[in-house]
């Protein structure tokens, strides 16, 4: 999903564990029902759009690795 002038605004963060020397990072903004993921190294990119349940689902999944 790609971002529009119909989209809100969306307030990007990333992970508390990602260092500041940058590297692969990704930055997640949460909107009512929709989790919105990018690159943080190019966030003029379009990026990708979850269900926030979609959202829950895999990270229930990865933190269970």
């Amino acid at each position: 999903m790609s971002t529009d002038e119909t989209s809100p605004e969306l307030a990007w963060f990333k992970s508390s564990y990602s260092g500041a020397e940058g590297g692969e990072c990704l930055e997640i903004a949460a909107i009512p029902g929709t989790v919105h993921v990018r690159d943080s190294k190019d966030p003029a990119r379009d990026h990708l759009a979850f269900r926030s349940s979609e959202w829950a689902a895999f990270v229930g999944f990865a933190a269970g690795l």
